[in-house]
């Protein structure tokens, strides 16, 4: 604060003072707390992921930055993230995604199906949804180092050579399997 600007200056929230719901194996909240206790600790909690597909039905693909808290610098088909303390799996999704490819007015993303996300010291609940964007993509820089629109096939062909964020593929491959039923 100095005379010229009696506001004092905003400290950014830093990703991992972020105040998520804490859940149980039926995803019912037991507690809340900062995401980077939740991280440290590999308590439970809730995420969403976005497939977002433009006007030509190719999926949006991205890289992430390496500033990120969970799976720096790898690649993802998936938008979304976690799920605020008190916040629906449905309005997270449309938030994600509208954060993330940078635009306003998305459609409500469509929920596809809901699993439990189990890695290495780590997990959480986590919904799928589609959404169409035919709107121009500004995508956030503090989330997204590369991105681009592939065809499925084009997916298809970088999954084994390119390196995923695991939960991303755990859906990516759930997805799949509902899909050729």
């Amino acid at each position: 604060m100095t005379p010229e600007n009696p506001v004092p200056p905003v400290s950014p929230v830093s990703p991992a003072d972020e105040i998520l719901d804490v859940v149980d194996a039926s995803d019912q909240v037991t507690g809340q707390a900062p995401r980077g206790e939740v991280y440290a600790k590999g308590l439970l909690h809730r995420c969403v992921f976005v497939l977002a597909r433009d006007a030509d039905d190719r999926i949006f693909v991205h890289r992430r930055t390496p500033v990120k808290l969970v799976f720096p610098s790898l690649y993802d088909m998936f938008v979304g993230g976690v799920v605020g303390a008190g916040e629906s799996y449905d309005a997270a999704a449309l938030r994600e995604a509208e954060e993330e490819l940078g635009v306003s007015g998305l459609p409500a993303p469509v929920p596809l199906f809901k699993f439990l996300y189990e890695g290495p010291g780590q997990g959480w609940w986590s919904w799928v949804y589609e959404v169409r964007c035919t709107l121009p993509v500004r995508p956030q820089v503090e989330e997204v180092a590369w991105h681009g629109f592939l065809t499925d096939e084009e997916l298809a062909q970088r999954i084994d050579t390119w390196e995923w964020v695991p939960d991303g593929m755990a859906a990516y491959r759930r997805l799949s399997a509902l899909r050729t039923r």
